[in-house]
This record gives structure tokens, sequence and C-alpha cells, in this order.
């Protein structure tokens, strides 16, 4: 009897006083109309919202479309072993923030004895538009060419370069010149952080020709490759001297018109040489 009594004392209560003081979910979904969605501006709930609207207007119209610039050395090395002793640089500036306008720059030359010595071999400049595609991806859009002592041409040129997933740097370009050759590069890097400062990059580029091309002894095909790994030191982000190991050979009927010239279709080099940007 006394059990009964208490579960019917239960029941009661819960169906009267109890009920009264539900809270959160267990209360009733009601009709109330929700409450105004908050805004992504904390500061709207200290300061006056239309003064921080104007506020954020002026930030992104203003200060959202600053114009930056950059010049940057990825490579300005010596080969200071091996038959191709010499140096070799590539680098760039640019100027913008979303559109860019791009200036780069790449050559070689020899450290030969005789009167050819310290002869610059081929280099060549390209003037570019680019336009970033999202975060890690740009298109750039212009003009190359060539100049040093041998055949020199101007090229139309579309690349593509950017960041890929496991952080492998990719610039994959395409040059069209005024006589209808079509060439082609793809490079690839990856920096392989040791410790805060010192950073191992293996690097690699390919090289292809569409047509032959016998008076810059370039065959149709693949015409040449080039691996290697360069250590670098990092005194700061902005001056990174380095070692490192390079191998190139050229392949196909390239490699055939290096042989008919006496010289190597491959070679093996230590590189000494530095990374700087500003």
């Amino acid at each position: 009897m006394k059990m009964r009594y208490f579960l019917s004392l239960a029941l009661a209560l819960s169906a009267t006083g109890l009920h009264a003081q539900e809270t959160g979910t267990d209360q009733s979904p009601g009709s109330a109309p929700a409450p105004a969605p908050a805004h992504d501006r904390l500061a709207d709930r200290y300061f006056d919202p239309a003064a921080m609207a104007r506020a954020e207007a002026v930030m992104m119209n203003e200060h959202g479309n600053l114009t930056y610039s950059q010049f940057r050395a990825d490579l300005a090395e010596v080969r200071v072993t091996g038959p191709d002793k010499g140096y070799h640089f590539e680098g760039e500036a640019w100027t913008g923030n979303v559109n860019r306008f791009v200036v780069a720059t790449r050559g070689e030359g020899d450290f030969d004895s005789g009167a050819e010595k310290g002869r610059f071999k081929e280099g060549e400049v390209q003037a570019l538009y680019a336009r970033a595609l999202g975060p890690w991806w740009n298109l750039r859009g212009g003009l190359r060419q060539d100049f040093g002592p041998g055949p020199q041409r101007t090229h139309a040129m579309l690349a593509i370069d950017g960041l890929s997933p496991y952080r492998f740097d990719i610039q994959g370009a395409l040059f069209l010149s005024q006589r209808g050759e079509l060439t082609g590069r793809i490079e690839a890097a990856v920096d392989e952080r040791i410790t805060r400062r010192l950073v191992l990059q293996p690097r690699g580029e390919v090289n292809f020709s569409v047509q032959d091309q016998p008076d810059r002894e370039l065959g149709s095909g693949l015409t040449s490759i080039e691996v290697g790994a360069r250590l670098r030191y990092e005194f700061t982000r902005q001056f990174a001297p380095y070692v490192g190991v390079l191998w190139t050979s050229s392949l196909g009927r390239t490699a055939d018109y290096a042989r008919a010239e006496g010289k190597s279709a491959s070679s093996a080099s230590l590189v000494l040489g530095v990374k700087l940007w500003m």
C-alpha cells in the first residue's frame, strides 16, 4: 500500500508542479519567433553597428586592394665540378595582388679555358601577366625572349604554377616561337625541413620539344632532364646559402646533337650558391 501511495504521489507531482519548471530542450517547442542571427563582426556587440559597417567597407576597399611586390632569386649558383663547370641563375620580380605583373629570367654560362673563359651561353627573359586561380595556384601568360650568342627566338607562353598537395612547388609552361616551334618545361621542387634553419630541397626539371630544331641542337620529344638536391642554411628566410649535387642529361636526338659536337650527353656537378628574396 505504501509503495502504491508514493508512486501515485510522484505521478501527480510530475504532472503538475514539476512540469512547470521544465527548462531547455525539455520545454515544448512553442511558437515564439527565433532570435535575430548574430553577425560575424564581434565589435557590433560593443559599438554602433552602422559605424562598424562603414569601417569594414573602408578596410575592404582601401586596404584590401594594396599592391605588393617581391624579388626572388631561387637559384644563383656556380657548378664547380664536372664537364659543365659554369654558373646558373633563375629569378623573378613581381608587383600586384591577385593580378600581378611578373618579370622572370634565367640563364647560364661556362667557365671554359681559353678565349671563351666565362662566356655566357644562353638565357631568357619573360614578361608575364599572372592571375591567382585560388589560394594555391596562378595562371601566367605573356612573352619570352631568348638572348645570348646562339639562335634566339621570341615565344608566346602560357604557364601554371603553384603548391600541390604534400607542398610540392610545381610549374608547367608551354612556349610557341615565332617560327611555330612548340616547346615545354615542367619543374618541381619540395622543401624538406631538417631543422628550423637547415632545409633539403630535391628539385627536378624536364624539357621537351614537339619539332626538331637543328639550329638550337634540339630534337623532338624529351630533350633534357635535370635532377638535383640542395642543402641550404637559412641565416634568415631572405638569405640562405646552399651546397648541392646536380645531374643533367640530354635525351634522344638532342643527345645525338651533343655527341656530334664532341660534348658529353650527361654530367654530374657539385654546386654552390645562394637563395634570396626581398
